[in-house]
């Protein structure tokens, strides 16, 4: 059976967990993926296919500072170096194993073959970095073009990402949906806020202690998740507060579904997740993280969600309400022609 390398970023949970229903609908079109990462998001992946081939890749080390953009602009040299590193991983994985049909990077810039269809997943073409943004997108867009097609996860008619994904260069970019791996259900609301955190360190921690702080006091009924994936999955109750390390797709699916709102940080892939949900939440975009930031207050300015920055949660997270715009929005199935390009079809 022909085989697709898919390998998403390890930074945070969220670039692997829109792959989930790629790899599925690989499955379905008869497939084999597998599976390339590291840390985290490798876990995750491990524990939602285990049966699946895995191949870990170098780290790119990627945390969070006062000043990120600066942090990730000097770092670039060490981020050239993992990029060689992980294309001779992949060159040696080519070499040794066959029938390899397709490469899906999902921000992984080192992850692509010119003997084979290469595939590279960004909702951001254009990467907001303050006064380096010409700079930083310059250098992505360059990254971009060593690929057979860009796939942006995003509805080409909402457009969710906004600026993020507007590009008048040549990269054979296709729009290819909203990628969740969630369905709606109508359940009972049985949980009042749904707190999801997830990404580098120490970021996630200093916001799970002060919405912890925040919400001890409270009459509601509240759960955690904390995007900790460990060998076996842990919970702890105190209280209104339950604490749950880490989840799978089927039971943070049922999860969310039952909740009457959503906390959790601007990432893309989650936003994508609630649309397709069709939840009410209030963003907390990470700190110093411009992408997060923009996202937060577009979909605030378009009346989606609601948008907190994590300096003043304290005084504005007691207010809960929310006056949502409806989302005029019908999730699609994946478009499987997409993988024409890998000689399946």
């Amino acid at each position: 059976m022909k085989k697709v390398i898919i390998a998403p970023l390890n930074w945070g949970l969220g670039h692997a967990t829109r792959c989930v229903s790629i790899i599925e609908e690989l499955q379905k079109k008869n497939f084999i993926p597998v599976i390339a990462s590291d840390g985290n998001a490798l876990r995750f992946l491990k524990k939602e296919f285990p049966t699946l081939e895995y191949l870990e890749l170098p780290s790119y080390n990627i945390s969070y500072s006062k000043n990120l953009k600066w942090t990730l602009f000097f770092k670039l040299p060490t981020f050239l170096n993992t990029v060689k590193k992980e294309q001779k991983v992949l060159q040696e994985y080519l070499h040794n194993t066959k029938n390899i049909v397709g490469i899906i990077s999902d921000n992984r810039f080192g992850i692509h073959s010119k003997k084979i269809p290469s595939i590279y997943i960004t909702h951001q073409i254009n990467v907001l970095s303050g006064i380096l943004t010409p700079i930083t997108s310059y250098f992505h867009q360059r990254i971009i073009k060593k690929f057979n097609e860009c796939w942006i996860p995003d509805d080409e008619n909402l457009k969710l990402s906004g600026k993020l994904s507007k590009s008048s260069n040549k990269l054979h970019q296709k729009y290819i949906g909203i990628l969740s791996r969630f369905k709606k259900q109508n359940l009972e609301q049985e949980i009042d806020v749904l707190i999801i955190l997830s990404g580098p360190e120490p970021n996630r921690t200093q916001l799970e202690s002060k919405l912890l702080s925040i919400f001890k006091n409270s009459s509601q009924k509240i759960y955690l998740i904390q995007g900790n994936v460990e060998t076996a999955q842990k919970t702890t109750s105190k209280e209104n507060i339950t604490v749950v390390n880490f989840m799978l797709s089927k039971e943070l699916e049922k999860t969310i579904n039952a909740s009457k709102i959503i906390v959790c940080r601007a990432g893309y892939s989650s936003i994508l997740e609630l649309i397709s949900l069709d939840k009410n939440a209030i963003l907390i975009p990470t700190k110093h993280q411009s992408e997060q930031e923009y996202l937060a207050k577009s979909l605030q300015q378009k009346g989606y969600f609601r948008y907190v920055d994590e300096e003043n949660i304290d005084k504005k997270m007691i207010d809960l309400s929310i006056k949502r715009k409806t989302i005029d929005f019908k999730k699609n199935e994946f478009n499987t022609e997409l993988f024409c390009l890998f000689q399946g079809e």
